[in-house]
Order: structure tokens, then sequence, then C-alpha cells
């Protein structure tokens, strides 16, 4: 009898474990989602792109699945106002089929050459500003039509005509182009972080 319960206590230390409090996890976008296209509702598939590992032992393999929930997906502002891509981790499905239901929060996300991270306790994803972009979108068509009015004018008037000629359609173009979105493409990694601890089969 004894020993029965020492080899029941030996197989719930076995197999039985928690991905603890704190830990990260990476994990690698199968599908692709963006501000562009994405609506409230849409899922996000994701593979683990590392192990979860706790004490040395293997708590979650390379390449489980991970599924989660666009919580909020708004788009860039012509004007003013940046992309926000809100995401939820919803469950883990194990190697043997088993799912486990998780809320682990973003962490941080892969910038794609841009500006994008993660923002707030909530854990969205905002997009920088396009400030930047924008002033060069006016300036250059404000200098070249400086440059094309004085030559054909051969004055600083034409030049004054051609510069604000060139400033007005580099206004509308700012006007009329959206800022930058948020893009987490497929293959891009996500850092997650587990806020409490989730028990492990």
């Amino acid at each position: 009898m004894r020993l029965m319960t020492l080899a029941l206590l030996l197989a719930a230390t076995t197999f039985a474990a928690d991905i603890p409090k704190g830990a990260h996890a990476l994990l690698r976008m199968v599908n692709s989602v963006s501000t562009r296209t994405a609506r409230e509702g849409d899922y996000v598939y994701l593979r683990t792109a590392t192990p979860i590992v706790d004490g040395g032992a293997i708590l979650v393999p390379v390449d489980s699945y991970v599924q989660g929930v666009v919580t909020q997906s708004r788009r860039s502002g012509r004007v003013k106002g940046v992309a926000e891509l809100g995401i939820r981790i919803e469950t883990l499905t194990m190697p043997g089929g088993r799912v486990i239901r998780m809320t682990p929060s973003l962490a941080s996300v892969d910038s794609e050459g841009s500006d994008q991270k993660v923002m707030g306790k909530e854990g969205q994803v905002k997009q920088g500003t396009s400030h930047g972009a924008d002033a060069e979108r006016i300036v250059g068509p404000s200098l070249m039509g400086a440059a094309v009015g004085g030559m054909a004018d051969r004055s600083w008037t034409g030049a004054g005509i051609g510069g604000g000629v060139g400033s007005a359609v580099g206004l509308a173009t700012v006007l009329l182009t959206r800022g930058r979105e948020v893009e987490l493409r497929q293959g891009s990694t996500i850092d997650v972080i587990f806020d409490h601890p989730v028990t492990i089969d």
C-alpha cells in the first residue's frame, strides 16, 4: 500500500507542473495581422518559438499551438491618431491534444522596421507617429516647386510661386495619406509574460 501511494506521489510530481508567474514565452505568428484589415474578434494563430522551461524541465515544447483573438483594431488616421492593435492570448494546445486556457500579457513585439511597440497595462501594440515623414512630404515638393518655378520665371517671384504650389501638393498628399499601420507579419515574434501560474498536466 505504501509503495502504491509513493508511486502515485512520484507520478504527480513528474507530470504536474506550473508555468511560473513571471515566465516569458516567445511566440511566432502563423498568420499575419494588420490594423489595415483586422477586426475585433478575428483569431490570431501562433506557435511557441522556444520551449517554456522551469527548473531545467521542458513544460511546453517548441511548435506548440497557441491561439489568440483581436480585442481592438484602430487604423492610423490621415492627420492625427496612431494605429493600435489589441491581442489577447487565450489557449495553448499541448502535444497530447490537451487545451489549456491562459491569458499572458504582451511584453514586446517585432518592430517590423517601424516604431510599433507594446504600450500600457492592456498590452496594446501602438504604432509611432509619422510626423517626420509628413514633414518630408511637404518640404520635398516645396523645394522642387521652388526650383522649377525659379528656372521657368528666372526670378524669386517664380520660385515663390513654385514653392507655394509644391507645398500645397505636399500638404494634400499628407492629408490624403494615412499614417503607418501596426503590422504583425507571418513569422514575426511576440514575447509574452505570465502574470500568474498556469498548471500544465
